[in-house]
């Protein structure tokens, strides 16, 4: 990666002013390894070795390699520093696909802080990523929101509450993941390596029971779910997914995605074992099927 030329954001304060001249690029470069192994971290086989080869493998006979649309998020900067990893949670995550992520190939990333607000208890800091190929062409739009908790009460205004329209009735589809207990571990090895997710005295200074599931690996599986349930399992048609973490998830647990669909796509909501919102407000939209389906 190519490290930014944007101003230092100091790891011992939160500056709001600061991180909102915060500007970054890199340069993100993979191969097939890595989208074969973000499909496992996000549980892509689990169930069925045989049912996902086309984003678990890239030698099966008939299977012709794919990427998994969320794994664009891996592709985005990684975010400004905000002080003690405890205190940081991924509270919302919106992808914007502008094409088939190739199987192997390199990005360019210009990101930007675009809002900080106050939200009493703590800081919702909101990061945008422009990825494009390196013929300049536009990949994928990660728009990450972070909550830094205690950072809050500098005066500034709260964020808007998105529109959303709650689904009614019963969902059209319930997916059903149990996560494995060394998940967390697995999904690690795609890149993120905030020892909240891996170390239990992290976990315990911040006052939780042990090491989180990461955020994007719930959205991974949400993004499984959506892909074969509302874009025929052709990657090429998902075009859009946003969604706010709600609760922590933790490894061992058992995800439910709820699909509500509709002309453009789909609402949704994943929730853990004990039935809470884990994942809410969640939008899925679609391109229509190619004339060659």
């Amino acid at each position: 990666m190519t490290p930014s030329a944007g101003p230092e954001v100091p790891d011992d304060r939160f500056c709001p002013d600061a991180l909102r001249r915060w500007r970054h690029t890199a340069e993100r470069r993979w191969i097939s390894g890595d989208a074969l192994l973000y499909a496992l971290g996000v549980g892509a086989g689990q169930r069925d070795p045989a049912a996902e080869l086309r984003f678990t493998t890239e030698n099966s006979a008939g299977h012709p390699h794919a990427v998994l649309p969320t794994f664009a998020a891996l592709l985005a900067a990684d975010p400004p520093p905000l002080g003690d990893p405890a205190a940081v949670r991924h509270a919302e995550q919106s992808l914007w696909l502008h094409r088939e992520l190739p199987s192997a190939g390199t990005a360019r990333v210009s990101a930007a802080v675009t809002a900080v607000y106050d939200q009493g208890s703590g800081a919702l800091v909101r990061v945008v990523s422009r990825i494009r190929d390196v013929q300049g062409r536009p990949l994928a739009t990660a728009v990450a929101g972070f909550f830094v908790i205690g950072a809050g009460g500098f005066g500034d205004d709260r964020a808007p509450a998105p529109a959303w329209l709650a689904p009614t009735g019963p969902p059209d589809h319930e997916i059903r993941y149990p996560v494995p207990a060394d998940q967390a571990l697995l999904y690690r090895l795609s890149g993120d390596r905030n020892p909240l997710h891996s170390d239990p005295t992290v976990a315990a200074r911040a006052g939780l029971p042990r090491p989180l599931l990461h955020g994007l690996c719930t959205y991974g599986y949400a993004g499984r779910a959506l892909l074969h349930t509302v874009a025929g399992s052709d990657p090429a048609r998902l075009r859009r997914v946003d969604a706010r973490f709600t609760a922590p998830v933790y490894p061992g647990d058992t995800l439910t995605i709820r699909v509500w669909r509709h002309r453009h796509g789909a609402a949704f909501q994943v929730v853990d074992g004990a039935g809470r919102v884990v994942l809410d407000r969640g939008v899925a939209r679609v391109r229509p099927p190619s004339a060659e389906s």
